[in-house]
């Protein structure tokens, strides 16, 4: 090897040695998650913070971080402007706020950051004109809601179910309208019951989560609920108290079941009064965009996912039934869910939600959909009442 040679070797040496670390750096990835609760909440935050976990298990070189609890209870003097501008001096270059709640500030600090990436979880923003970097996504949990309705359907013996509710907006009425339908239509078409006959009320405690001295106390809720007759709680709060409340009172004999939300492993509180839970499956569809800003493709849009009926183990919401069924019940329950599935794989259906069809009715008796109509998806994202047939207030 001549002189020559040895030298453009090493010159070659040199250069890679000075390229790769920084394509290594290239493909670090810091991405922050802001959570309404705690991360160990067994609901809601706990399943996004799970989610963020997922993406540094399959995006190499990601690394989240965390802010915890971001509410007027927990954190008042914080803004959400001050949380992000922490994490983008850390190198954020994602930001995903996990509530409809951070709607609005949302875009004000998409604002001031507009290299930054937001996406606001649950929310409408882009819809109502959000800045370019500002997108949306939910998953349409109303189908397992439906599927949880009818587990309470197939669960209660005397007819009553009650649903925790957080606060009331077009969200949490329409996740406890889809329970309602679900409840109706196996409590008729697999009990054989009269739908008149069937009990579902609504109380909203005010916020996602207790809140001593600003909500009503979710605990005490349940107890009423149970003490006036239903045997069924169904909650749509973010944390288990339904659940725990079950499981005291049937340790005390008394036969009664819950229904926790938002986090897959909910059940475990107390898995024998737990007739099943509706959750979220965030981590797929966050590693996904979380690859598109890395690959720069990323745009801005309003996504409302239906769920994935091929693939179970990617799809962003799902149902797993709890230990409080019969084998008759889950058979019924697998009967409905698979109804539910033809439904949801007919082309003919895109754009619509199993047993969100007429005749249906608001609250205030306003046709909301004619026989056989379906109703469209904005109608149900932006559902102002609940729906005849249930007792509790709208608004």
């Amino acid at each position: 090897m001549t002189r020559k040679q040895v030298f453009i070797l090493l010159l070659t040496f040199a250069l890679m040695g000075a390229v790769v670390p920084a394509m290594a750096q290239d493909d670090e990835f810091t991405f922050g998650i802001v959570l309404v609760g705690p991360r160990n909440d067994r609901g809601w935050s706990q399943a996004h913070y799970e989610a963020g976990e997922y993406v540094e298990e399959n995006v190499p070189g990601s690394t989240m971080l965390v802010y915890e609890s971001l509410n007027p209870a927990d954190s008042p003097e914080t803004t959400l402007l001050d949380v992000v501008t922490e994490m983008v001096d850390q190198g954020a270059e994602l930001i995903i706020t996990t509530s409809d709640a951070f709607e609005e500030d949302t875009n004000t600090v998409a604002e001031a950051f507009p290299a930054v990436t937001f996406i606001n979880a649950t929310g409408s923003n882009v819809l109502n004109g959000a800045p370019e970097n500002v997108g949306n996504f939910n998953g349409q949990m109303e189908w397992m809601k439906t599927v949880g309705g009818c587990a309470a359907a197939l669960a209660t013996e005397t007819g009553q179910i009650g649903y925790l509710g957080p606060l009331i907006n077009a969200e949490t009425r329409r996740h406890a309208a889809s329970s309602y339908l679900g409840a109706r239509y196996c409590w008729e078409n697999y009990r054989g019951e009269d739908p008149a006959d069937l009990d579902f009320s609504v109380t909203w405690i005010g916020f996602w989560f207790n809140i001593p001295g600003v909500t009503l106390d979710p605990t005490e809720e349940t107890n009423a609920f149970f003490d006036n007759g239903a045997d069924v709680v169904v909650s749509g709060i973010d944390t288990t108290e339904a659940l725990v409340v079950a499981g005291q009172r049937a340790a005390a004999g008394e036969t009664v079941y819950a229904m926790p939300y938002d986090f897959v492993g909910a059940c475990a509180e107390a898995e024998d009064v737990c007739i099943g839970v509706p959750y979220y499956n965030w981590g797929p569809a966050y590693t996904n965009i979380v690859n598109q800003v890395k690959e720069d493709t990323w745009t801005s849009e309003w996504i409302f996912e239906a769920p994935n009926f091929a693939d179970p183990d990617t799809s962003i919401v799902g149902f797993v039934p709890g230990g409080a069924l019969t084998e008759e019940q889950l058979a019924m329950l697998d009967e409905y869910i698979a109804e539910l599935t033809a439904y949801g794989t007919d082309e003919a259906n895109a754009d619509s939600i199993y047993l969100w069809q007429g005749p249906l009715s608001l609250q205030d008796g306003t046709e909301l959909a004619a026989d056989g109509e379906k109703v469209e998806l904005l109608d149900v994202w932006f559902l102002p009442q609940l729906l005849d047939g249930m007792t509790g207030a709208s608004e």
